[in-house]
């Protein structure tokens, strides 16, 4: 396996374990938002999916609260479906705009998002590769998908991996299907940042809940490091936090 060439051995992972995962959820929202006040124009690394929900609910409820103001935050995502305009409610342009954009206020002109309906999607991934690159992001926050995927970045992914297109796994298409709105189009391939990428940011919470995600995070956790578990490979990165309710941290 190539080594990611910052760092070549695997850290002990900070690990916090909440009995729900509503608690789970406020945990990794109050720690977005103690940054963002610290850090008022940092740059955020955005999931989608089921799992950041609530997080996002939580730093809706923050910012019309003002407790918070996400106004100067640039944000980043990790992925995108090819071929769904981003006005098509199963893209992730209309999931973050639903969840939070919309709702906390963000700046648009500080929104960084994934054209999956780009004419030239390899043009499009080489524009958001320099994107990413063009600077560091601040805490990027992960789900984890039930094979170990992290963003798109499937089993066999390298660790030296950047923004590519991706054919997405069987087992994630089943997983999507379930989540889909409408299912004129079920997306098939994607643009998604590396792993690479994702290890390059300073600081990495990783969100988990859920008992069918307990056995990607023992072989995250406990398995050997190596690309047939994706996020397992988070365990080089010196700086990530891994936060489970008691379902996903099960055969802990």
């Amino acid at each position: 396996m190539d080594h990611h060439p910052r760092i070549a051995s695997a850290r002990a992972a900070k690990i916090t374990i909440l009995p729900t995962a509503e608690e789970a959820s406020q945990f990794v929202a109050e720690r977005l938002v103690t940054l963002v006040q610290a850090n008022p124009t940092c740059r955020l690394g955005l999931a989608t999916g089921q799992t950041p929900r609530r997080v996002y609910a939580k730093l809706v409820a923050a910012a019309q609260d003002e407790k918070v103001s996400f106004a100067k935050v640039e944000t980043i995502n990790l992925d995108e479906y090819c071929g769904l305009e981003q006005s098509h409610p199963d893209s992730f342009a209309a999931y973050m705009h639903r969840e939070l954009f919309s709702g906390a206020s963000f700046d648009t002109s500080k929104i960084n998002l994934i054209d999956g309906a780009a004419k030239d999607e390899t043009a499009e991934a080489a524009r958001y590769a320099a994107l990413v690159r063009s600077r560091p992001v601040d805490l990027q926050l992960l789900g984890i998908g039930t094979n170990g995927h992290i963003g798109f970045n499937e089993p066999g992914s390298p660790v030296t991996s950047r923004v590519r297109i991706v054919e997405l796994s069987p087992e994630t298409l089943v997983v999507n299907q379930q989540t889909l709105l409408q299912l004129d189009r079920v997306p098939t391939r994607a643009i998604t940042m590396g792993i690479a990428d994702i290890i390059d940011a300073r600081e990495i919470v990783v969100l988990a809940t859920g008992a069918a995600k307990a056995e990607a995070i023992r072989k995250s956790l406990s398995g050997q490091l190596g690309e047939a578990c994706p996020a397992s490979l988070l365990q080089i990165h010196g700086n990530v936090h891994w936060v489970l309710d008691k379902g996903a941290a099960q055969l802990q």
